[in-house]
């Protein structure tokens, strides 16, 4: 068995990994076991590419990989679970850059060794190769600035709301064909001139594509944002895998990307929403109150207090939690799982929902409860909790907004009608944590909060659980 034989059969036990390990972050229960044999197989990936790499000096590479190691650890055990979802954000647009530097350095190469001493060292054709360039410059690029315009909304730097001026579509077109220009130039031209300015242009270009790309994107549809440039990262490595001809990178690459895709289509589903309504449509740019349609709520906001909220829940059977960002933002989590535990011991049989596009990236939700140690088989989807919503005694949500507005299925006038909601409203009782008297994240009043079975017991949502939980101990002695 020669080198060449050996290097290929790593990259496919790789790969396998890699699927193994994609398909154990499906469950709670296998989601640690998915990331370790994931994380096996990049182990092995690098190492293999390394060493048919024939590398003559090892030193920037020991030490960018100590350098990577050290903020990774770093970012493993400093970073928050509520900062999860910017720290996401900000690994896709590292990802895109890397892919970017990949194609920049290729062509680097090309430039320095002319293409006929390149082809003759490295196999390839010469449209093929300036194409696939073109292809990790672009995806790159956009992923890199995209990201970090997501991470600074995510992170609070920026507003979240999305900004729109007039003639931003045909802005973004232009920028398009720009590019597109730039890159057929870069392909089909042979003055080494005229190809560099080609190059030069859709890179610099890409770069502001990605801002703009994600400028009119309201904060409400960043899980979908999240996943889509999680996609796009992986088909920047796609690309550049292609570009430096790495079997493993290319399979990795489409595995991201596809997932990602997959991802965003059910998000997009969620929200019954297109993925172009989603990316073009400025949803949330400004608050949106539904007033006069006709399935408009009337009504006033009335306030419960901890020990009012504790009276309620002790005589509850049937209780389910419904936890949005609001949780995230006070770290509530252990404190939710304490109350849960709580009510179990006292009779009521507890459930947790989750809708699809709670909190600020896929799965935001779980990975916070798994953090606090609330049994998997607890989380119950949308479509389950449903049709059981009527039979309970007590729905407690914890900072959602848009995921549990009746606005969604009642009212022909708001911005999220059609959206599938967790129909909290049809519980006897609701008791909704919210800091303040403001709009979710997406802007949008909700009119829960307006019904008659709806109270709202404001302050953070972590005091004001502890201040629950407290009630209850002192009952227990």
């Amino acid at each position: 068995m020669n080198a060449d034989t050996l290097i290929n059969f790593a990259y496919i036990v790789a790969s396998i990994l890699f699927i193994l390990g994609l398909k154990m972050l499906g469950r709670q229960a296998s989601a640690r076991r998915g990331n370790l044999l994931s994380a096996l197989g990049m182990l092995i990936a690098l190492v293999v590419t390394l060493l048919d790499r024939q590398v003559v000096n090892f030193t920037w590479i020991v030490i960018g990989l100590s350098v990577g190691a050290v903020i990774g650890v770093v970012c493993a055990r400093v970073v928050k679970m509520t900062s999860m979802p910017e720290m996401v954000a900000l690994l896709n647009g590292f990802g895109g850059l890397a892919s970017l530097l990949v194609g920049w350095a290729e062509y680097g190469k090309i430039r320095a060794y002319g293409w006929d001493r390149y082809l003759a060292e490295f196999t390839g054709n010469p449209v093929f190769t300036s194409t696939v360039i073109f292809l990790a410059v672009l995806i790159g690029g956009l992923t890199f600035t995209g990201s970090l315009y997501a991470f600074a909304k995510l992170a609070a730097w920026v507003s979240g709301k999305p900004v729109i001026f007039r003639g931003q579509h045909v802005i973004n077109g232009l920028l398009v064909l720009l590019i597109l220009a730039g890159g057929a130039v870069a392909i089909l031209a042979s003055d080494p001139a005229i190809v560099l300015a080609g190059f030069t242009t859709y890179l610099v270009l890409s770069l502001v594509l990605g801002w703009t790309f994600v400028m009119p994107i309201g904060g409400g549809d960043m899980p979908v944002v999240i996943s889509l440039l999680n996609s796009l990262s992986g088909l920047a490595a796609c690309a550049a895998g292609f570009v430096i001809s790495n079997n493993v990178l290319i399979v990795a690459g489409c595995l991201v990307g596809t997932s990602g895709v997959i991802l965003s289509i059910i998000m997009c589903k969620a929200m019954n929403r297109s993925l172009l309504n989603v990316l073009f449509s400025g949803f949330g740019a400004s608050a949106a109150v539904s007033e006069g349609g006709d399935g408009a709520v009337q009504g006033e906001l009335k306030p419960i207090s901890p020990e009012d909220a504790f009276a309620v829940l002790e005589a509850a059977r049937q209780v389910v939690i419904i936890p949005g960002y609001g949780m995230a933002v006070s770290q509530a989590q252990h404190q939710v799982r304490e109350l849960a535990d709580l009510l179990e011991q006292n009779g009521a049989e507890v459930r947790f929902a989750i809708h699809p596009v709670a909190g600020r990236m896929p799965g935001h939700m779980n990975v916070l409860l798994a953090e606090a140690s609330v049994p998997y088989e607890q989380l119950v989807e949308m479509d389950t909790i449903n049709p059981m919503m009527p039979t309970m005694d007590v729905a407690i949500v914890i900072g959602a907004n848009d995921v549990v507005n009746p606005a969604a299925a009642r009212d022909k006038a708001s911005p999220i009608y059609g959206m599938p909601i967790i129909n909290a409203h049809e519980a006897r009782t609701v008791i909704c944590l919210k800091r303040g008297k403001g709009a979710g994240f997406s802007g949008i009043e909700n009119q829960l909060f307006l019904l008659p079975n709806s109270r709202m017991l404001y302050g953070d949502a972590k005091s004001t659980l502890q201040s629950v939980v407290s009630e209850f101990k002192s009952i227990s002695g």
